[in-house]
C-alpha cells in the first residue's frame, strides 16, 4: 500500500522505518510546510514526491493512505482533508483534541469509504495481547499502577521562557494527552471504560499540565496513572489481583511481562522479545485491517479511541485545561 507522511520529526522517521520493516507500506510522498525539510526527508527515504501544499497531496493518486504526525492542534483539519479525498488516515496520538472532532472524522471516513486510525503503538504489540489473554491469572483485580513519566528536553526551553508545542494550549499540549495516553490505552484496552475519572494535575503557566495523577475508578478496583513530562520515573507498571501480580517493564512498549504468584511468589515470564522498531506491529495490523476489511477489529480500535478521548476531555474539564480551539 502506497502512503505519504505529514510531519518531519523523529516520530515520522520511526514510522517510515517501521513501515519499511513491515513490508506492507511503501513510502511515495512526503509533506512539509517548508520545501527543504520535505526534500531532506524524501531524499533520506527515497520518496518520489514531495509537497508543500496539503490539498495537492491529498488529491494525489500516488498515495492510498497517509500518516499524520503534525502538531496536535492541526490533526483534525489535516485528517479531514485526506478523508474527504478518500485516503486512509493513520493519525499520531493524541488523535484529536475533542470528542466532537473524533465523531466528525469517523463520520467523514465512513462517508468516503476509508479508514481512520489513531497511531498508538503499545496496544498493537504481541505482548499486549499476551497480557490481555492472561489477565485472568491475577484473579479478582484489586488495584493497578501505570506510570509513564519521561522528562522532556523541551521543558528546559519552557523554563527559559519559550513555549514549545507540547507545553502549549494553543497546540493542544500537556502531559496527559501526550504521555498519559499510553498507560490510559492499556487501562481501557484491558479493563474497559471506568465508572469515574479524577485528575490531579500540576498546572504550568501556559495553562496545560506538566504532570498529573489520573485515577480511574472501576467496580472493584482503582487504576492509578502517573504521567509527567517534567520529571522522570523508572517505576514498573503493576496489575494487582488476589491471586497474583503482573509486572510490566514499561507502558510503551511492553517489552517484559512477569507474573508473580501471591502465595509462593513464583515468577513466570510471559512476554516475547519485540522488534527493536516496535512501531512495526501497528503498521502490520493497520494494513491487515484495511485489506481484509476487518470491521470487528476496526470497531474495537475506534471504541478505545473514543473512550480514551472522553477520559482526557473529562480530566481537562475538571481542571479548566482549555485548548485554544475550544475557546
Amino acid at each position: 500500500m502506497n502512503f505519504g507522511t505529514v510531519g518531519t520529526g523523529w516520530i515520522t522517521e520511526s514510522f517510515i522505518q517501521a513501515a519499511q520493516l513491515s513490508g506492507q507500506l511503501q513510502l511515495t510522498s512526503v509533506y512539509s510546510r517548508t520545501e527543504d525539510k520535505a526534500k531532506q526527508l524524501a531524499d533520506t527515504y527515497n520518496a518520489s514526491y514531495l509537497y508543500t501544499d496539503l490539498e495537492e497531496m491529498a488529491r494525489s493518486s500516488e498515495i492510498e493512505a497517509v500518516y499524520i504526525a503534525s502538531p496536535n492542534s492541526v490533526h483534525f483539519e489535516q485528517t479531514l482533508t485526506f478523508l474527504k479525498n478518500k485516503k486512509h488516515v493513520i493519525c499520531e496520538k493524541p488523535i484529536f483534541s475533542t470528542s466532537a472532532e473524533l465523531s466528525k472524522a469517523y463520520q467523514t471516513a465512513e462517508e468516503n469509504g476509508v479508514y481512520l486510525f489513531e497511531a498508538i503503538r503499545n496496544i498493537h504489540t504481541p505482548n499486549f495481547n499476551i497480557l490481555k489473554d492472561n489477565l485472568h491469572l491475577v484473579g479478582e483485580l484489586r488495584s493497578t499502577m501505570l506510570p509513564y513519566m519521561k522528562y522532556s528536553s523541551r521543558y528546559d526551553l519552557f523554563l527559559q521562557g519559550e513555549d514549545p508545542n507540547i507545553f502549549s494550549a494553543k497546540y493542544s499540549g500537556g502531559a496527559l494527552v501526550d504521555l498519559g495516553v499510553y498507560p490510559l490505552y492499556l487501562a481501557v484496552g484491558l479493563f474497559g471504560e471506568p465508572k469515574q475519572v479524577t485528575y490531579h494535575p500540576i498546572l504550568l503557566r501556559s495553562g496545560v499540565d506538566g504532570s498529573g495523577t489520573l485515577v480511574l475508578t472501576y467496580d472493584e478496583f482503582v487504576c492509578t496513572i502517573l504521567c509527567s513530562k517534567i520529571s522522570h520515573s523508572e517505576l514498573p507498571c503493576e496489575i494487582h489481583g488476589e491471586k497474583g501480580t503482573f509486572v510490566l517493564d514499561d507502558a510503551a512498549p511492553i517489552s517484559n511481562i512477569t507474573f508473580v504468584d501471591n502465595r509462593g511468589l513464583e515468577r513466570e515470564i510471559l512476554g516475547v522479545e519485540l522488534e527493536e522498531q516496535n512501531m512495526v506491529y501497528e503498521c502490520t495490523n493497520i494494513v491487515r485491517i484495511i485489506e481484509t476489511k476487518n470491521d470487528q477489529e476496526y470497531q474495537q480500535l475506534k471504541s478505545w479511541s473514543e473512550i480514551v478521548l472522553r477520559i482526557t476531555e473529562e480530566a481537562r474539564k475538571q481542571n479548566n485545561i482549555i485548548f485554544d480551539q475550544e475557546k
